[in-house]
């Protein structure tokens, strides 16, 4: 058994190809994010990978529309989205697969 720490891991981010990690691999990615109200991530998009996000709790707005608890949002390779809290939120996302530098500003 191995044993890590959420608040060790860089941004939330505990599954992947990439360090500190609980789990070293590369078929996907997986992160608990909280974010503050007012929180905002750049519009960007991957060419790769295929990203799942889980509103656990609080409102967010992705796509230029407001989500909420129990909304899963799927964007394929080259869907771009930006994003903001609009309350406090946690948010589950994953991933796949886990490749490196897939992460680009902008839209595709």
């Amino acid at each position: 058994m191995r044993h890590a720490r959420l608040e060790d891991m860089t941004k939330g981010w505990f599954v992947g190809d990439f360090a500190p990690t609980a789990l070293q691999t590369d078929v996907c990615e997986v992160a608990v994010k909280h974010y503050k109200a007012g929180d905002r991530e750049v519009l960007h998009h991957h060419k790769v990978g295929t990203e799942v996000t889980l509103i656990v709790s609080g409102r967010v707005r992705m796509l230029d529309k407001e989500w909420g608890p129990g909304d899963i949002l799927v964007l394929e390779p080259g869907e771009a989205t930006a994003f903001e809290a609009l309350t406090d939120a946690l948010n589950v996302v994953v991933k796949t697969p886990s490749a490196k530098d897939d992460k680009y500003e902008g839209a595709a």
